[in-house]
């Protein structure tokens, strides 16, 4: 049995448990009332469910981890000599992935002898054998563990604690894994990022202004020598966030006010989810939008006022990007402007403002720290796209201003390196975690100067 559908009978297990917990809870002998009981039977059944579930997802997670090193084990102990013999770790390791891709359906690296279909053989069954013996053993444990937990229950019982104090150990292990996986993140890039500048100056790669990262990996191999400035990428990628926040923020923005102080009810309705629509779409879809039409009418445009201008633009990604960002800043506005208290509204308007004042002096700043948050939103989305630039603005690194020219950004230059075949210990391949190191520091650098903007005109209203 699948390790999914191990799951899923579990979930199906769980939810017997807590009917058979919520009934004994009603059905306690000498038990005269609800009120008798410590807990309410709704956390005597969440308790039978705890005790059934938790233990045997525990014993699944253990057993998955450590199934397949110890079959793989099994598996190189039964292997003949004949496959074997004077190999190296490396070459013994690409006989093994022969062996599972044989075993997968997969397509193997070399010759199918009969004693690697005989080696596959083997593998499906220890596989086979580990996951029957698993289902066994994490069925056997849940039917055992529910029946303790069933046992406990008594109207003396503080299930409504005990469920509680599972749930905070719950949050807090999800909370320290997401801390954990967001320093995995950064150690690694970090660790990648030292090795790259071992081999490139920090400073030619800071403030160089060629951005060429082809270089021969073999001192027999024809290459380039690289050049690995930095400056262009990030020139590019400002240039499109900014003027896709030009049209973004505006337009988001005056939607907010729009439907959330002068829009009637019915027409909110069914204006803002058709704005929201925008955010569903594929980025994808964005970039067939702006190479196939925006970028060819911005050339055509700009041919007619005798201006030169790429098929591939900047201001045809940033268009079409700002296009994209417009259902962040307006739905995340439009929600916290709609959280400033009514009476607030009311006050402005009795001291004779008007409703055009009371929006830009009373309603704005106080969703002033919202407003704020979608907008860096919207930024950080604009600065981490990838496919509508590959396909509206290229790939070429020019250190421009000129909205009208081809330009690249810094994610797409990481896809561009760590696509196909790669040497990881080539300084070619490591440019993409040192890109990477730097615009999480630079993303860093917004997200603090955005909380000090926020700290510093909040307005606290009561």
């Amino acid at each position: 049995m699948q390790s999914t559908t191990l799951i899923l009978i579990l979930l199906v297990l769980m939810a017997v448990a807590f009917q058979l917990g919520r009934r004994r809870a009603y059905n306690l002998p000498g038990l005269g009332c609800i009120c008798d009981l410590n807990s309410l039977p709704i956390y005597h059944g969440l308790y039978t469910a705890i005790w059934c579930g938790i233990p045997a997802l525990i014993l699944l997670g253990i057993w998955s981890s450590i199934q397949t090193p110890i079959v793989i084990n099994l598996l190189m102990n039964d292997l003949p000599a004949a496959i074997t013999a004077g190999l190296t770790p490396a070459e013994l390791s690409l006989v093994l992935n022969d062996i599972r891709n044989l075993a997968y359906g997969n397509i193997t690296s070399g010759e199918i002898s009969p004693e690697l279909m005989a080696a596959a053989d083997r593998y499906n069954q220890l596989q086979q054998i580990g996951l029957a013996a698993q289902s066994i053993v994490v069925i056997s444990l849940t039917l055992i563990t529910t029946s303790f937990g069933w046992r406990f229950i008594s109207p003396e019982l503080r299930a409504r604690n005990k469920v509680e104090s599972v749930l905070r150990w719950l949050l807090l292990i999800s909370s320290t894994i997401a801390i954990l996986c967001t320093l995995g993140i950064i150690f690694a890039v970090l660790f990648e990022s030292v090795r790259f500048f071992e081999m490139i100056p920090l400073t030619d790669f800071l403030f160089g202004l060629q951005w060429s990262p082809q270089i021969a990996i073999r001192a027999d191999q024809v290459g380039s020598s690289g050049a690995f400035g930095a400056i262009p990428l990030f020139a590019g990628t400002l240039l499109i966030s900014f003027i896709a926040m030009l049209v973004a923020v505006p337009v988001g923005l005056m939607a907010a006010i729009y439907l959330s102080e002068y829009a009637s009810q019915r027409l909110r309705t069914y204006a803002k989810p058709l704005l929201e629509i925008l955010a569903g779409i594929p980025t994808v879809v964005y970039g067939f939008f702006a190479a196939l039409v925006v970028a060819p009418m911005i050339r055509d445009s700009a041919a007619q006022f005798g201006v030169d201008a790429s098929s591939e633009s900047a201001l045809a990604a940033g268009l079409v990007m700002g296009i994209m960002l417009i259902p962040f800043i307006s739905s995340l506005s439009d929600d916290v402007i709609n959280a400033v208290p009514q009476a607030l509204r009311d006050a402005s308007l009795a001291l004779g403002a008007t409703h055009s004042e009371t929006i830009r002096q009373v309603v704005i700043p106080a969703a002033l720290p919202g407003i704020v948050g979608g907008v860096l939103l919207a930024a950080s989305r604009a600065i981490g796209e990838t496919m509508i630039v590959v396909m509206a603005a290229g790939l070429s690194a020019n250190l421009t201003v000129n909205p009208l020219d081809s330009v690249t950004t810094v994610t797409v230059q990481i896809v561009t390196l760590l696509v196909g075949d790669q040497e990881f210990d080539s300084p070619k391949t490591l440019a993409a975690f040192a890109l990477g190191l730097l615009l999480f520091l630079v993303t860093l650098v917004l997200n603090v100067v955005a909380l000090r903007v926020v700290r510093k005109y909040r307005e606290v209203y009561e």
